[in-house]
């Protein structure tokens, strides 16, 4: 997956190519939360924090403000994943510790890009978001997949979607993830 990443450019991402967006999302998300999870945060606030991560790297693609890497992406998403991780330490009140060298993040590229490959492709809490995302409705799949995955705010979807204002985005958000939250914890126990 690294081999076509790379050759992924940033140009081919600006062009909004949904298959390139998530080949670099999917190929990305397993090693980064790997890496998070040696600062004890929770698993929830691990996929925020590589969510905010991806949005963060979208909006930088899209916007033009990243016109080039000196890095791989993979290091790029890393690099700003430390500082959200930090942050959210930070607010949780958790001490970081000085066992973590997050500078050599850049100076360990291939470290990271094979970052305990010997996991399958999909945890079991991916499968069970994979098999329970598809049974939910075409408006609650669109939805969520604006949201969480491309990384629209709540009033862009409200425009690109055209429902009637904010409140009814949140709200139809809100039910969404509650609906899924419920298939996956009925399969869980």
């Amino acid at each position: 997956m690294e081999n076509i990443q790379a050759e992924i450019t940033l140009e081919d991402l600006r062009k909004g190519s949904d298959i390139l967006l998530k080949k670099v999302y999917e190929s990305n998300r397993t090693k980064f939360l790997n890496y998070a999870r040696r600062y004890n945060l929770s698993e929830e606030e691990n996929i925020d924090v590589y969510q905010d991560t991806y949005i963060i790297f979208y909006d930088n693609v899209m916007s033009g403000k990243l016109e080039s890497l000196t890095s791989s992406i993979s290091t790029y998403l890393f690099s700003i994943g430390k500082y959200l991780i930090f942050d959210k330490m930070r607010k949780n009140k958790k001490m970081v510790s000085g066992d973590y060298d997050l500078s050599r993040v850049e100076e360990t590229d291939e470290q990271v890009n094979t970052f305990d490959l010997k996991r399958p492709d999909l945890s079991a809490e991916q499968v069970l978001l994979k098999k329970h995302f598809s049974t939910l409705g075409e408006k609650c799949q669109q939805l969520l997949t604006l949201f969480y995955y491309r990384g629209y705010t709540i009033k862009e979807i409200m425009e690109a979607e055209n429902y009637n204002n904010e409140n009814v985005v949140k709200a139809a958000k809100s039910r969404c993830m509650k609906t899924l939250r419920e298939k996956i914890q009925a399969n869980t126990y």
